[in-house]
């Protein structure tokens, strides 16, 4: 579902913020997400964008990011390390309320987590320890409570 069908169903929107590098992990995060019947933006699916990126992609970026209710970083290697994405969630925090800029963070093989200080000023979406919900969005500093994905929903309403 488009952005603009997504607002006008009252359906939640996110923009998903990855390096190009994590296709398959931003694709499984968008699948996971429409299921509980939210639209997310990704980049590299939106045909209007140009095929190298420039000034105008920026722009686009910008206006998505804006648009949509939700933002979403995937924090992993690729994302901590891109050009773009450190700017996309900088500009996040300056034009979205920081209760709608979510944390996916991601685990090294030796268990250390993906990510810079800065974002553990955001809450994070994780899977529950404590609870029998599985997936749930953890407010910074606390390790097991928190909301599920669908009782985010009326957040943003």
């Amino acid at each position: 579902m488009a952005l603009n069908e997504a607002k006008a169903a009252s359906v939640q929107t996110a923009f998903l913020c990855h390096s190009h590098k994590d296709e398959d992990l931003a694709k499984g995060l968008q699948n996971y997400l429409v299921g509980l019947g939210w639209t997310v933006y990704i980049d590299w699916q939106d045909a209007t964008m140009p095929p190298v990126p420039n000034r105008e992609t920026a722009s686009k970026i910008k206006t998505r990011i804006r648009a949509t209710d939700w933002f979403l970083f995937l924090a992993t290697q690729n994302s901590m390390v891109s050009r773009w994405c450190p700017w996309e969630i900088g500009f996040a925090d300056g034009v979205k309320p920081i209760d709608t800029i979510l944390i996916i963070p991601t685990q090294a093989a030796d268990g250390t987590f993906h990510g810079n200080e800065y974002l553990q000023l955001y809450r994070r979406i994780d899977v529950s320890k404590a609870t029998g919900n599985p997936v749930l969005v953890i407010e910074p500093g606390n390790e097991y409570s928190g909301k599920t994905m669908n009782e985010m929903r009326a957040v943003v309403r």
